[in-house]
């Protein structure tokens, strides 16, 4: 048996993809028979219950004394520690510029302890946006330099990552990158006619066709989907937009404002549990996801269509990985490019035999490339996948 100490800048009940992901492997790795414990800051909200798992919220806003609060607390637990850190930089605080907590994690892995590295996001790029902006992006590559330097290895959400990673190891020959895909983070949920009676329900006529979008609404995605949804709207009759995550109700209301867009026939959720989430998106005859770096195994937005089996139509962008090109799991079209985008949600509203063949490869594909139960396994046996 392993004992595991999941290091993360976010975990329920605070929001977040990384939040996810970390309870969802904390409890992956515990329903295989390991120890876990999980060291984060404390997050107002009613923290969800996961009794195989010890939750240590004291991680505070990682200054200094919270760092010293923590070491002090792994310490007083026996045995070899393997360290798992979640490396997002903005997550650990000092505005995303906290090189007191890599070198501490660092002093930590020399002392002794094992450190792994999960990369979800390396940092900000150089020539992204001010000045201020490529400063942080080199604290960054500071503070990435530091934790490479002894770490055991390092699992990263996308192989796009290591090339930004590799440089930062400074010739280090003994450091492994994998790939680690990560997974769906909403569970599909049985929910024995209820999604029937949801579809039944939201309908404006009885041959709808719903198309669903489910992601977190920034700028350049509402920008992209105002660029398509409405005329899609005027030209297919059936269809049906549902909107689902943080900030669907608040995209929406802008929807229903642009020209011509008929306001029963774009609906929204709004934030909703995990089940509900689950329901709505077994309710959509189709989502389409379009990301404008492109579609990868980091998006668990996509991830999550993958695993319900719903047909997506997305993008391929810079960090797409190269299977996706020739995937029969998904229907692709360039990142940016809106009217091949319109084109091809226009071409599976009309072909419903056409979705049925695109649900059961999202299924099997998820299942074989991309289920926790394939990250569980990965990080259990130490099996890499090398990029």
């Amino acid at each position: 048996m392993t004992t595991w100490h999941i290091i993360t800048g976010e975990y329920p009940p605070a929001p977040g993809g990384v939040s996810d992901y970390s309870h969802a492997v904390a409890a992956g790795l515990a329903a295989a028979g390991d120890e876990v414990h999980v060291w984060c800051p404390d997050a107002r909200g009613t923290r969800a219950e996961q009794s195989s798992v010890q939750v240590h919220a004291i991680a505070g806003s990682w200054t200094g004394p919270d760092l010293d609060r923590l070491d002090a607390a792994l310490d007083a637990i026996p045995g070899e520690k393997r360290l798992l850190v979640q490396w997002v930089p903005h997550a650990y605080g000092r505005r995303s510029l906290n090189v007191a907590f890599c070198r501490r994690m660092r002093r930590r892995a020399r002392g002794g302890d094992v450190l792994d590295l999960m990369i979800h996001e390396p940092g900000l790029g150089f020539r992204e946006g001010s000045l201020k902006q490529d400063v942080a992006a080199a604290a960054h590559r500071l503070m990435l330099a530091i934790l490479l330097s002894d770490a055991r290895r390092v699992w990263v959400a996308i192989p796009a990552w290591v090339e930004r990673l590799r440089p930062w190891t400074f010739g280090r020959r003994d450091l492994s990158f994998c790939w680690l895909p990560v997974p769906s983070t909403i569970p599909v949920a049985e929910m024995n006619g209820a999604v029937s009676r949801l579809k039944a329900e939201g309908l404006s006529r009885p041959d709808g066709v719903v198309v669903g979008h489910f992601g977190t609404y920034s700028r350049e995605l509402r920008r992209e989907l105002q660029g398509v949804l409405p005329n899609l709207l005027a030209a297919l009759p059936t269809m049906q937009v549902q909107l689902l995550g943080r900030d669907s109700d608040v995209f929406a209301a802008q929807l229903r404002s642009a020209p011509g867009v008929p306001v029963a026939r774009v609906r929204a959720s709004g934030e909703l549990s995990a089940e509900d989430l689950s329901c709505h998106l077994q309710a959509c005859d189709l989502l389409l996801q379009p990301y404008p770096d492109g579609a990868s195994s980091r998006r668990t937005t996509l991830m999550a269509a993958l695993a319900h089996g719903v047909p997506v139509v997305t993008t391929i962008g810079r960090l797409s990985e190269t299977f996706w090109t020739e995937s029969d799991a998904i229907a692709a079209v360039p990142a940016g490019d809106l009217p091949a985008m319109a084109r091809a949600v226009s071409e599976l509203v009309r072909a419903p035999e056409r979705r049925r063949t695109l649900a059961s490869a999202a299924r099997g594909a998820y299942q074989a490339r991309f289920s926790l139960t394939h990250v569980i396994d990965a990080l259990r046996t130490d099996s890499c996948g090398v990029c």
